[in-house]
């Protein structure tokens, strides 16, 4: 039987990502890059042709040696987490197949992008989170109801606790009746008006429809279930952001926190006042806000010669 060979483990490798990660196309695109880099580098690093025997081989030694050189190019720290965990991905799937095993790579870590405060997300990390699929094969329903409880936090600007708060009748209602606001009651008993994305009333809708427990329920029960049917653990989430990151290989800021930092950042960079956002957050004051919106200099100074009258003309 002939021995399977490098470019064959990558082809099963791409199948796998695509049908049953069922990975976007430019996530695909992106792993597919960062590991063809890798490889690329160990070639002109061993001085030949890379195979799955070498693969097995290398020592920790090699692949420091990869990550300082990308360090040297200049790349990004968070370029080269990512590109580390596509690595791991590729190295664990050659793993899992039967392929090649390399224990090296576990002492490996990746690298650390420290934050002192929440970090809002690119729009394109952004999106990749919300659309990434589970390592693990779970069971359908709670694959919809994370992506409806992080669209919440990140397309609502919702805390976790707000979220989990959603009783069953609340939702019934609101899918009912055509609905795309809800009244949220934050800290302080505060109680706000939050519009809906188009997006997260349909994840509510699938996941209401997919969970098996919910139908048996009363009106008064908490809508976002745990795996045995009891109200969903805010640890749960957390877990699942966790291992979302780790997967993508984002920045350890990258907490459920860090989707409602990132929409209001968002917002705020495309233009949103900073009154408005204060009262969609459910901030008591607007230095809060503040706080939580991080616009580089240049849109705000952009924004300042647009409006400026003083500026204008200029």
């Amino acid at each position: 039987m002939t021995a399977p060979t490098l470019a064959a483990a990558r082809d099963a490798w791409r199948d796998w990502l695509k049908s049953e990660r069922r990975l976007a196309g430019h996530t695909l695109t992106a792993y597919e890059h960062d590991v063809a880099g890798f490889l690329g580098f160990m070639t002109t690093y061993l001085g030949a042709d890379v195979t799955l025997e070498e693969l097995a081989k290398l020592k920790p030694a090699e692949f420091r040696a990869w990550l300082a050189e990308k360090a040297r190019s200049g790349a990004a720290r968070s370029s080269t987490a990512r590109a580390f965990s596509s690595v791991r991905s590729f190295f664990r799937f050659l793993d899992k197949r039967g392929f090649a095993s390399n224990a090296s790579i576990g002492a490996i870590q990746t690298p650390k992008l420290p934050h002192a405060i929440p970090k809002a997300l690119n729009e394109r990390d952004m999106n990749e989170l919300l659309d990434a699929s589970d390592l693990e094969s779970r069971e359908a329903w709670i694959e919809l109801r994370d992506s409806a409880v992080l669209l919440l936090l990140y397309g609502a600007g919702l805390r976790i606790g707000e979220a989990l708060a959603f009783t069953k009748g609340t939702v019934e209602t609101l899918l009912a009746e055509g609905q795309d606001t809800l009244s949220i009651t934050g800290k302080g008993n505060k109680t706000r008006l939050v519009p809906l994305l188009p997006q997260a009333i349909e994840a509510l809708a699938a996941y209401r429809d997919a969970c098996p427990f919910l139908k048996v329920l009363p009106a008064h029960h908490a809508f976002f279930l745990g795996a045995r049917g009891g109200p969903l653990d805010p640890a749960i989430v957390q877990k699942r952001v966790r291992d979302l990151r780790m997967q993508l290989g984002l920045a350890d800021s990258v907490t459920p926190h860090a989707l409602r930092h990132s929409f209001a950042t968002h917002l705020l960079g495309a233009g949103g006042d900073l009154r408005t956002i204060q009262e969609l957050l459910g901030h008591a004051s607007l230095s809060t806000t503040q706080r939580y919106t991080d616009v580089d200099a240049a849109r705000l100074t952009e924004v300042y010669r647009a409006a400026h009258p003083r500026a204008k003309g200029r």
